[in-house]
């Protein structure tokens, strides 16, 4: 029994593209030296390309797929930008203490291109396009006589959807663009 055991264990393991542990991952045309210059934002909202440069680079330097220097010394250049921002109201409604309506939750959408272009002649060598979506508890009216709702958790609450957001889909995005290279 323990030598059968042995026996199909050596195998599987063997078999045809079976690998113990991760995959090696690269970018395409095998380059190393890479820089990722700060998002291009076309929103209103102020200061998310920040969260979005600073996943990319994270997810870079944890998976070590390309080593991530400075312009003059980089092969390639991934390049971001944060196309679209839109919130939405969702949620049951809920009518306030003076009879206003009151949107319960919201629904944060972003879109986000990113395109690895080679540094020697702009040729683009790979994009994609990523969308997220979350939604998030709105501020709620909690007494009748305060007819206020907190701006600073609304703010607060969005920032870290969207940071959140930019983790994952910056995940997303060093995750198909390493793959298969």
């Amino acid at each position: 029994m323990k030598r059968y055991s042995l026996f199909l264990l050596v195998f599987f393991m063997t078999g045809c593209a079976y690998r113990l542990g991760s995959p090696e991952r690269g970018l395409p045309g095998g380059y190393r030296q890479l820089t990722i210059p700060i998002f291009r934002n076309m929103t209103q909202e102020t200061g998310i390309e920040v969260a979005f440069t600073n996943a990319l680079i994270q997810e870079f330097e944890r998976s070590r797929a390309g080593k991530v220097v400075e312009p003059s010394q980089s092969e390639v250049s991934i390049e971001g930008e944060i196309t679209s921002l839109n919130y939405k109201p969702g949620g049951p409604k809920e009518v306030g203490p003076t009879g206003v309506v009151l949107a319960t939750e919201y629904e944060i959408t972003i879109d986000v291109k990113v395109a690895l272009r080679r540094v020697a002649d702009r040729e683009i060598l790979w994009e994609g396009t990523f969308q997220g979506k979350t939604p998030y508890v709105a501020p709620q009216v909690s007494q009748a006589g305060l007819n206020t709702v907190n701006p600073l958790y609304n703010l607060s609450a969005r920032r870290q959807n969207i940071d959140v957001m930019a983790s994952d889909l910056m995940a997303e995005a060093h995750d198909r663009m390493t793959e298969n290279f």
